[in-house]
């Protein structure tokens, strides 16, 4: 028993790798076409929910043995690729923190499969939405469980594609797929951040490693301000802190279970995890503890008079939700990491229960929702920011969703008018000739290619094509003839005596 409870830790990465089975098993079903009609539903539903089991069963296994013989640590599986004195390695870090958060996730993303079977029935997009989820819970076991930081943004990435789809899950309505969008835009930012501090950490600490990140507290400070604030800015991204708030609001297009275990329950506390990751490292720069203070203030200031004002379910959950998670970074800000993750815990919990419960809360409270208080309704101006989310919706969708989709329109005629043009489109070619329709192209390179055809079938035609008495044909009689004179004529003895003479001259 004892061995098996140390083996258990180098299985680790079937965590992540069983929602990753599951979404290849459904997908190959539906690539076979045997993912059709409401009999398919109920198996599709059983191997991600049946995966999502089998990572809450190894970590509870992974739990018992380190409640047993302690934490298991630093567990370097392999290496992902090695460059000189780079090394991106296959690690994992089971500390109480990772395996505390994981376990809580991986109970969460089981329940939520289990809902979403009945929730989404006969949805258009059934499948697609249990593929993306299973990608979902891989990313986010490897943001948590990952002993490097390189490990842990492949999942963050994945994190990210999976929010952008399920956002837009609903794809034939332009409202989601702004949304979408809105929120894929906004955490690019953060992802350039956390790309900084890996690069940081590559060029002066040369690892990607956490605990090579977090066990040098004698660091300069410029270096280890420097290495902290891309995290930061990546912390803050994911987890909608100001000025990055806007696009969770936006993020509730997606169907209520997605919205349950993203932005209630996971993945909004995935930059305060990031936080509390780094926290060694974040000691070392006191003024970016206090920014994290006064952000997080400032944000839970912000989502309480925006939550004042809401008039739905789901918004008012999802500015309670910021509030409380503003609340643990100003605890990292103070220090008090034990004290945030205690409430991250406790918070996932609560919130993914009540966004789950979210369609039915009208009925359950019986009830109209609350007016906004006396007190603000009398502050016009406050009332006024507040209904308008201070315009940071607003001023996200000018300097960051619009560019993008300008730019994105610009790409688009470039390629229509210009590269469509001149390398053409598969299927699109027209004829040069109508009295050859077989010869045709489109682009610069199909109508040359086709020019040249032209010719050739022409020279072709002229040549060899026209019967009996072509050009082609009397020359090849006249030729004939000639050669045919020529051998009668060799065949002579004399010249055939001639030409022997002539042989010997010639070596003599």
């Amino acid at each position: 028993m004892n061995t098996l409870l140390r083996l258990l830790p180098d299985l680790v990465w079937l965590v992540p790798a069983a929602p990753l089975l599951a979404l290849v098993a459904v997908g190959l079903r539906m690539l076979l076409g045997r993912a059709e009609g409401d009999a398919a539903e109920p198996l599709t539903a059983r191997l991600c929910a049946f995966a999502a089991f089998v990572s809450l069963a190894l970590l509870l296994a992974i739990d018992a043995g380190a409640l047993l013989a302690g934490a298991p640590g630093h567990r370097v599986l392999g290496t992902w690729f090695a460059s000189g004195d780079w090394q991106g390695t296959l690690s994992f870090l089971l500390d109480p923190l990772a395996l505390s958060v994981a376990t809580l996730t991986a109970l969460i993303g089981w329940l939520v499969m289990r809902f979403s079977a009945n929730y989404l029935h006969r949805e258009a997009g059934f499948h697609r939405f249990f593929i993306v989820l299973s990608l979902f819970l891989a990313g986010i076991q490897l943001v948590l469980l990952a002993g490097n930081g390189l490990l842990a943004f492949v999942g963050w990435e994945m994190c990210g594609i999976s929010s952008f789809l399920l956002i837009g899950y609903s794809w034939q309505r332009p409202v989601a797929t702004a949304n979408a969008l809105f929120a894929f835009v906004t955490n690019r930012a953060g992802d350039a951040g956390f790309l900084l501090g890996l690069g940081f950490a590559a060029a002066w600490l040369g690892s990607f490693e956490w605990p090579a990140l977090t066990a040098t507290p004698d660091l300069p400070l410029l270096t280890a301000r420097l290495l902290a604030v891309g995290f930061v800015v990546a912390a803050l991204a994911k987890s909608a802190q100001l000025p990055f708030t806007p696009w969770i609001a936006r993020a509730l297009e997606g169907p209520t279970p997605s919205s349950a275990i993203f932005y209630g329950a996971v993945m909004v506390h995935a930059g305060v995890f990031l936080m509390l990751r780094l926290a060694p490292l974040l000691q070392q720069v006191p003024d970016l503890m206090a920014a994290l203070v006064v952000v997080g203030a400032l944000t839970a200031a912000y989502a309480w008079l925006c939550g004042l004002v809401q008039t739905d379910v789901k918004s008012a959950l999802i500015f309670a939700t910021v509030f409380q998670v503003a609340l643990m970074f100003v605890a990292i800000g103070l220090g008090w990491t034990t004290l945030a993750t205690v409430h991250l815990c406790l918070h996932a919990a609560w919130r993914a229960w009540q966004f789950l419960l979210a369609p039915s809360w009208l009925a359950l409270t019986q009830g109209p929702p609350q007016p906004a208080p006396a007190w603000l309704r009398g502050w016009q101006l406050l009332y006024t920011a507040a209904l308008e989310r201070f315009w940071l919706d607003r001023l996200g969708f000018t300097l960051l969703a619009r560019p993008t989709e300008l730019f994105a329109h610009d790409l688009h005629g470039l390629e229509e008018n210009f590269i469509d043009r001149a390398l053409g489109e598969p299927g699109r070619g027209r004829p040069l000739r109508a009295e050859l329709p077989l010869v045709a192209g489109d682009g610069l390179a199909g109508r040359a290619l086709a020019a040249l055809a032209e010719q050739l079938q022409r020279l072709e035609t002229h040549l060899s094509l026209r019967g009996r008495g072509g050009a082609a044909e009397r020359l090849l009689l006249r030729l004939g003839t000639w050669l045919r004179t020529v051998e009668n004529l060799l065949e002579q003895p004399r010249y055939l005596m001639m030409a022997v003479m002539a042989t010997f001259v010639v070596i003599l």
